[in-house]
């Protein structure tokens, strides 16, 4: 069965320049297997390709738990020299979150 992320974690967003970095944070910690299974970098650059041009790379933060994805050139520029209405990312926090995973445990 398929399931869109945000049934299962929230997220946040930050940026420095041209990066975005979200966080995916399962609700449950039982989740967090799941999400590491699932949610690899190559999966999030698919799903988020029409807004993140760079390099993604996934950092697992174990002991919180959660999982970080530092995103390169997803801010068409930064905050100081983009057009985009969105020039911090905040909203991408919400792309990720709506991403589909197949959870076979339901």
């Amino acid at each position: 069965m398929k399931i869109k992320l945000y049934d299962l974690a929230h997220s946040r967003a930050g940026d420095k320049g041209d990066t975005l970095v979200l966080s995916l944070i399962p609700y449950r910690e039982k989740d967090y297997p799941l999400l590491k299974a699932k949610v690899t970098a190559e999966a999030v650059k698919e799903h988020l390709k029409d807004i993140v041009a760079g390099q993604i790379e996934r950092y697992e933060l174990p002991n919180l738990p959660a999982l970080q994805f530092v995103c390169r050139q997803a801010l068409l520029g930064g905050v100081t020299t983009s057009l985009a209405m969105d020039t911090h990312g905040k909203s991408l926090s919400f792309a990720l979150l709506e991403m589909w995973i197949e959870n076979n445990e339901i």
